[in-house]
């Protein structure tokens, strides 16, 4: 008896981005790695709850070094980092090594929106919140 051939499924057309908010989410990886420009950046995924499984998944992009980059531009990159560590319950202080390995299963909100990317649709986390300030105000303010 053979095995049924695979067929494309209705979701494998969905291309319905989730609409802009904040989202629980928990961090699957962080690491160091190198931007196709050779700049060193720290690289956060996300694991999205309430979303299409699709869009489940979500990368962060800290860019910590590098010849052509602006000050300006290393600045706002250092100043998310810290929001994010923030949102984790994670609170370095000057001189502290940043430490991918801190932020790995941390649990928060991040917010979303939509942006493109070589002519696609995509998500881009913009900011984030811890979790349980999120569900403190649900539970205050029920629907």
């Amino acid at each position: 008896m053979s095995a049924p051939k695979p067929c494309f499924k209705l979701e494998d057309f969905y291309d319905q981005l989730p609409d802009p908010g904040f989202y629980p989410s928990s961090i699957k990886s962080a690491r160091f790695k190198r931007s196709v420009a050779k700049n060193r950046m720290l690289q956060v995924a996300y694991t999205l709850e309430g979303v299409e499984p699709a869009y489940q998944q979500v990368a962060d992009y800290f860019v910590l070094e590098g010849e052509r980059l602006s000050a300006a531009g290393i600045f706002l990159a250092r100043r998310r980092l810290v929001q994010l560590y923030r949102a984790c319950r994670i609170f370095p202080n000057q001189g502290d090594q940043i430490e991918p390995k801190q932020l790995l299963n941390a649990r928060l909100q991040v917010r979303l929106e939509h942006d493109e990317w070589q002519g696609r649709p995509q998500l881009r986390v913009v900011a984030y919140r811890p979790l349980q300030d999120f569900l403190d105000s649900e539970q205050q303010n029920p629907l």
